[in-house]
């Protein structure tokens, strides 16, 4: 195992080394050069490289392919570097200081999320089994697209670029998928709290150039990743109160726990009362604080999802969402390095002048395009990010002037078209659920809600607006004010238009019936009504928005008229774009949501909370900073505090959930050590099936988030179906699922060996796996199969039948 470890870390370390001359290069306006950014930089090139190879069929999956798309990635760091070795060599003399840094900030996020999964590996519950049946399969996989491991005949139709670069590591480093899936995990803390580390040094650097007062960046520019994996929401706090028994008195209901009305929290604490929650996995509430109410204050059964970093860590799923963490930041970085001018150049394309740089406008493509393959959704306020950045670099270089939206628009077109068409094989095969936009009428988000999923991040935030007023920083109020509450009315009516045409349909008059109104016109005088008890949502978003634009506008018009003037130094407005991106984000979801599977808001606001909390996280720290060095002692409290009370669920969570950081079982990170703890006949056979050929794999199919689908996650084996439910939401619907599932009741059940045959002939299934879930699961009918088929594998009561390539045609 620490081989393993040593491996992971040398590799991460080396790449980002091997891709410092590319970096120095391309983000040579920011402070450190991308040094923070390399090793993110360095992984996401060579997976780019590596997939379109695999795709393309000039590179196998196999640890040469992967090897060579490596060299392929040392030649253009190499080209890079050619002719600044000394100039490289003399910034790393200069910056030896900040360089141990930022390698003891990957090394420490590493090692800290290895002490926490060591603590509980396994890949059992929530998520985990399909993520880690995505690493096995694609580690399996002979060629790309790969395997579903949940669906046999048919490649993975799911953003899964992480799982790919996972897949990658593991097989470079000779480790297995069921190892790899939690020092991915280790990875992506380690790469997430390094990016975030790099932002913000070079936001406090730039900050730097423009105040008298020179801070210590090095060690303030920790306050990123803190903010980013550590700071949280605030429900901890409520669970520590709670816990203590404060508001109950003994009684067994409480007035207080029922106006925060958050589930888990309306029941009496156990006793005796302690500042340390006892509930069982108290820690999941934190992950669900917005509730949906409605018109008649009933809770909706499908209330939103509202994950932040330090959740998903703790709770330990891979998932896109968490994949794409250090990815954002690599984003980020390369949106401010945009900002700095580091676009600034010019190429002609077919006598079209373009305003910019090809090489970094080529990067921007692969890494936005990378950004959608890793998670879909955070394509759009990213894409927003870069190319408006872009913007107000023109502004700051050239002025307010209708040719600023020309060239914007010669940037965003064609960085848009190449970012998918970098990517077209994963688009091209991708089946999506979200089908369009739907209104959300009935269900605004409470305040008390809203501040305890944000307030750890509102308090720095407003705070900073409040220092930009005394500094009297150039503020547009009326343009800023007009374009906010401009923005809410539009979102206000499509949400009213859409209801109205839903209001036509069957479904549209049952919601405005479950809602005891009998016509459109009531409900949305109702609904209205409701959203404005709930006001303070509103006004806490349209406040942070309206002051975010208001000295964004003022800034880039006063930079516009003193263009040239060394006035780009200023970073203050990239942050403030970073915060009305977020702003609009959370705001969205107030009026529209995209339709999916769920018919819910629950998924949207999910993904886009997730989006605004990386983008506030990392203005909060900056705000933090700004506040603890140059604030009045009244905002230093404040911060203080609020930082002390996000805190709290982090320090009491993970203790929590490793049960103090013991390891009863030793020290592992094989997430399939429990099947061999439990059942160790099953672990057996799934062992022997992951070193057999690859085959359509039939086992017993059953409910998601359960045990079925274990032979095929484990194995890497492609399924004949795993989760229906999760294929129907990766696909879009259950046309490509079919008859599987009865069709697999069929096969194990039925007496008659020609029925049997059909079924096998009609998947081309060569392993039947029969073990206990299988038993139980169907009225097994075995003799058909000890008549007809050899047993490859058999042991403890555990069959795996292999079915011969004569009996497959």
């Amino acid at each position: 195992m620490l081989i393993r470890l040593l491996l992971w870390v040398f590799s991460l370390s080396a790449l980002g080394w091997l891709t410092f001359p590319l970096t120095y290069r391309l983000f040579n306006k920011l402070p450190d050069r991308g040094f923070g950014l390399s090793r993110i930089f360095g992984l996401l090139l060579w997976g780019f490289i590596f997939w379109l190879g695999g795709v393309l069929n000039l590179l196998q999956n196999t640890p040469g392919g992967i090897l060579f798309a490596l060299a392929v990635l040392l030649v253009f760091s190499l080209l890079a570097g050619w002719g600044r070795w000394r100039e490289i060599w003399d910034w790393l003399r200069q910056h030896k200081r900040l360089i141990m840094v930022m390698e003891g900030v990957l090394l420490a996020g590493f090692a800290f999320m290895v002490l926490v999964r060591a603590a509980d590996p396994s890949a059992t519950g929530t998520e985990k089994p399909m993520e880690l049946a995505f690493i096995n399969a694609i580690m399996r996989s002979e060629s790309f697209p790969p395997n579903d491991p949940w669906l046999s005949g048919y490649a993975i139709s799911y953003y899964h670029f992480g799982y790919i670069l996972t897949a990658m590591l593991a097989k470079v480093t000779a480790t297995s998928g069921s190892v790899a899936f939690n020092l991915m995990l280790a990875a992506v803390f380690g790469m997430s709290a390094l990016g975030a580390y790099s932002i913000l040094y070079n936001m406090l650097a730039v900050f730097g150039r423009k105040v008298q007062k020179v801070t210590n960046k090095i060690a303030w520019a920790l306050f990123g990743p803190l903010f980013l994996l550590f700071v949280s929401n605030l429900e901890g706090v409520l669970e520590v109160l709670h816990a203590a028994g404060v508001g109950w008195n003994g009684a067994s209901s409480s007035a207080f726990w029922r106006w925060v009305n958050i589930e888990s929290l309306l029941t009496a604490p156990a006793q005796p009362t302690s500042l340390v929650p006892q509930r069982f996995w108290w820690w999941w509430q934190a992950s669900r604080v917005i509730h949906d109410i409605d018109l008649l204050g009933n809770v909706s059964g499908l209330s939103p999802i509202d994950e932040f970093p330090a959740f998903s860590f703790v709770l330990g799923d891979l998932h896109p969402h968490v994949l794409v963490i250090p990815f954002v930041m690599l984003l980020v970085g390369l949106a401010l390095t945009v900002y700095l001018g580091g676009l600034d150049g010019k190429i002609k394309v077919f006598g079209l002048t373009l305003p910019y740089r090809f090489d970094l406008f080529a990067i921007s493509a692969i890494t936005l395009g990378g950004i959608a393959f890793l998670n879909t959704w955070d394509l759009p306020v990213y894409f927003a990010l870069l190319v408006g950045a872009y913007l107000m670099r023109r502004v700051v270089s050239h002025g307010w002037s209708l040719e600023r939206v020309i060239e914007t628009l010669k940037l965003a077109l064609p960085l848009g078209v190449f970012s998918v068409l970098l990517y077209a094989p994963f688009f091209i095969s991708f089946q999506s659920q979200a089908g369009g936009i739907l209104p959300n009428l009935i269900y605004p988000t409470r305040g008390l809600y809203l501040w305890l999923m944000f307030g750890t991040l509102f308090i720095p935030m407003f705070l900073l607006f409040g220092w930009l007023l005394r500094r009297k920083y150039p503020a547009v109020w009326g343009l800023g004010s007009v374009v906010v509450l401009a923005l809410i009315a539009l979102l206000a009516l499509l949400s009213m238009l859409l209801g109205y045409q839903i209001s036509k349909m069957d479904i549209g008059q049952q919601v405005i019936a479950s809602q005891g109104e009998r016509s459109y016109g009531s409900l949305l005088l109702s609904a209205t009504l409701h959203r404005l008890g709930f006001g303070i949502t509103l006004l806490t978003l349209a406040g942070l928005l309206i002051g975010g634009s208001a000295f964004l506008f003022g800034k880039l018009g006063k930079l516009g008229k003193q263009s040239g003037e060394g006035e780009q130094a200023d970073v203050l407005p990239f942050v403030l774009l970073m915060i009305v991106l977020g702003g609009v984000m959370v705001l969205a979801p107030e009026f529209v949501y995209l339709r999916d599977n769920f018919g819910a808001r629950m998924n949207t606001v999910f993904k886009f909370y997730y989006q605004a909390w990386m983008l506030w996280s990392l203005a909060a720290a900056f705000s933090s900073v700004v506040l603890l060095t140059r604030g009045r002692w009244f905002s230093k409290i404040v911060v203080m505090i609020f930082i002390l009370l996000g805190l709290v669920y982090p320090v009491l969570a993970y203790p929590t959930r490793t049960d103090g950081f013991k390891y009863p079982q030793g020290f592992s990170l094989d997430a399939s050590t429990y099947l061999a703890q439990s059942q160790p006949n099953e672990a057996a056979a799934i062992d022997w099936l992951s070193q057999a050929p690859v085959g359509v794999l039939a086992e017993a199919v059953g409910g998601q988030y359960s045990g079925y689908a274990r032979v095929s996650t484990l194995s890497g084996q492609p399924a004949v179906l795993g989760w229906p439910g999760h294929e129907g939401q990766w696909r879009g619907g259950y046309t490509e699922v079919g008859s599987r599932e009865p069709d697999m009741r069929t096969l194990y059940e039925t007496p008659d060996w020609e029925t049997a045959l059909e079924i096998i002939q009609r998947y081309d299934i060569t392993y039947i796996y029969v073990g206990g879930l299988e038993r139980s699961t169907y009225a097994l009918n075995a003799d058909k199969f000890n008549q007809n088929l050899a047993a490859g594998f058999e042991q403890g009561g555990v069959v795996v039948y292999v079915v011969p390539e004569t009996l497959q045609q």
